[in-house]
């Protein structure tokens, strides 16, 4: 559960933002897919987080977590102390935003939001923009993952396909799903997954905030996706899938993991069983 001395809620509008900015112990990150997307304009004393650093960076799974040293070295590097109260957000409707957040959350960080259809809400909210480089002030934040229930490995996913009460969402395009696209060795979906696109969690009509939830809600139940259950999103390297982890948290769904592994490790092993 979220603690009740959080600074915002889970899911901040820009108005709500703006009243805080100087709030000291405000952690605002910019965590944008284009580092252009800072430079052009910001939340007013947002920090720039290059994406690359919320993965492994190399191996066969790239996309997996950091290991403890390296998530130390980042949250360090950011300035973040226990008291911090994060607020992401990036230029895409929260894939990376999410992605960072499902990592707060891995490390037993709870103090975190984010800012709802990012920068191009606040923007089109005509919220004020800074161009200037925010530097953070280091800290020693010593991160392990303390919290490892948000995630699942590739072994305890594979034991418990088709278990009542557990499902699995994937985020990626139809095209992906239906094994019709991709990079991988082996292409197709992850036996009984449900596929909901990412974008279809978003509203265009209300620069890319996340749609009603009634309706998301609704829709998602329509997929077998239901509040009482067990459910592991994912997508092709946990991107996509970080804003759909943080839907199901905006939604109530108190049991939603995260498959950081995702369909490049799914997709590129020759015993991880495969629908098309």
């Amino acid at each position: 559960m979220r603690s009740e001395t959080n600074l915002l809620p889970l899911i901040v509008e820009p108005e709500q933002l703006a009243e805080h900015l100087d709030d000291p112990q405000l952690l605002i990150i910019d965590v944008p897919l284009k580092a252009e997307s800072y430079e052009a304009g910001h939340v007013p004393g947002a920090i720039f987080l290059d994406h690359r650093r919320l993965m492994l960076g190399q191996g066969d799974v790239p996309n997996d977590v950091p290991d403890d040293e390296a998530l130390s070295e980042l949250f360090s590097s950011l300035g973040l102390t226990r008291d911090t109260h994060v607020v992401a957000y990036d230029d895409e409707g929260g894939g990376w935003a999410g992605r960072l957040l499902w990592t707060l959350e891995l490390i037993g960080h709870t103090r975190y939001s984010y800012l709802n259809g990012g920068i191009h809400a606040w923007r089109a909210d005509d919220q004020p923009e800074s161009t200037e480089t925010s530097r953070p002030k280091p800290s020693d934040y010593q991160a392990e993952i303390l919290n490892p229930d948000v995630m699942i490995e590739r072994d305890e996913l594979v034991e418990r396909l088709g278990e009542k009460g557990f499902a699995i969402w994937d985020a990626r395009a139809p095209q992906e799903y239906r094994g019709e696209k991709g990079q991988n060795k082996h292409l197709g979906h992850i036996p009984g997954a449900v596929n909901m696109e990412w974008t279809e969690a978003m509203d265009p009509e209300r620069n890319l905030r996340i749609r009603d939830y009634a309706e998301l809600v609704t829709t998602l139940e329509a997929q077998g996706l239901t509040p009482d259950m067990e459910i592991v999103t994912h997508c092709q390297s946990h991107h996509r899938s970080g804003f759909t982890w943080l839907v199901g948290k905006a939604l109530g769904f108190e049991k939603i993991r995260g498959y950081a592994g995702s369909w490049q490790e799914w997709g590129n092993r020759d015993d991880t069983p495969i629908e098309k």
